[in-house]
């Protein structure tokens, strides 16, 4: 049911948090339901707070991160949306968050997206190993140079697994902020725009309540998303993993698009686990 849904945001980056529980929130007011806000506090399994419990690792040693949790709380007050918040004791982000979410038994997860640590991550270590490990759904924000009021969304349409999803964030930001969804199909060559067109009507048609418009563009994926996104506030796409080992957790398009976009972009990756993902059911 709508009221038993919970999104959690992660918070780490004093610069990104308050926009996350932002996003957060305009999710879960959507779907009736909850945030909760998580902070980590990293404690390595060889260092003296192994002779503390967590408790007295969080109330003593968890100042600045108590700090950033409670702001970033604050952020939520007033919208008519519940938000509550934990500090968690892990060694490592990724554990602590990771913990928070079965904890909590959260239907979705909001993260932020920072540059990449290492050559071989795809989006930054502790965000690769929660999108391998998480069961619910994910959600990875880049907050870009025009966060703030959201007049468009940008919503390129592709036949994924992850496509339903990508277009339910769409449209709860759009309706949170008033702001119009423009619905965008890439297609190779002139041949497809038929079928491109079709499928721009059936995704337009389950968006309630927001102001849509679609555009059909010819040439490379990527290219031409991070073209449109100039002129959005947001841009949302989902995941389009590939690989028969699944080593590429969100895919080649959506990786690009992040990196070279100006504005925020939003990457959604459906859960498929062993907990049951719960996220915008009807």
């Amino acid at each position: 049911m709508a009221d038993d849904y919970r999104i959690a945001v992660a918070v780490g980056n004093p610069d990104h948090a308050e926009q996350l529980v932002r996003t957060a929130v305009d999710v879960a007011r959507d779907r009736g339901g909850e945030v909760f806000v998580v902070g980590v506090v990293v404690t390595p399994q060889e260092s003296p707070f192994a002779l503390f419990t967590d408790e007295i690792i969080a109330r003593e040693f968890g100042g600045e991160r108590r700090a950033l949790l409670d702001r970033a709380v604050s952020v939520a007050s007033g919208t008519g949306v519940t938000v509550s918040g934990e500090l968690f004791v892990a060694s490592s982000v990724s554990r602590g968050v990771l913990a928070a979410v079965a904890e909590r038994d959260c239907d979705s997860l909001l993260l932020g997206w920072q540059e990449r640590t290492r050559e071989n991550a795809v989006l930054g270590t502790n965000v690769d190993r929660i999108l391998r490990r998480a069961d619910c759904d994910v959600l990875v924000e880049k907050i870009g140079a025009l966060a703030g009021e959201v007049e468009s969304v940008l919503l390129p349409v592709a036949e994924s697994h992850h496509a339903e999803l990508a277009a339910a964030v769409a449209r709860a930001i759009g309706v949170a902020n008033d702001a119009r969804v423009d619905l965008l199909r890439v297609v190779a060559s002139s041949d497809d725009e038929s079928a491109a067109r079709d499928l721009l009507s059936r995704t337009a048609d389950s968006l309630s309540e927001v102001a849509v418009e679609t555009e059909v563009r010819e040439g490379e994926v990527a290219d031409e998303i991070v073209s449109a996104s100039k002129s959005r506030n947001v841009t949302v796409l989902g995941a389009t993993r590939t690989g028969p080992l699944r080593r590429r957790i969100v895919g080649s398009t959506p990786r690009e698009v992040g990196r070279r976009a100006d504005g925020t972009v939003i990457m959604a990756r459906k859960g498929g686990g062993s907990l049951a993902s719960r996220v915008f059911r009807l």
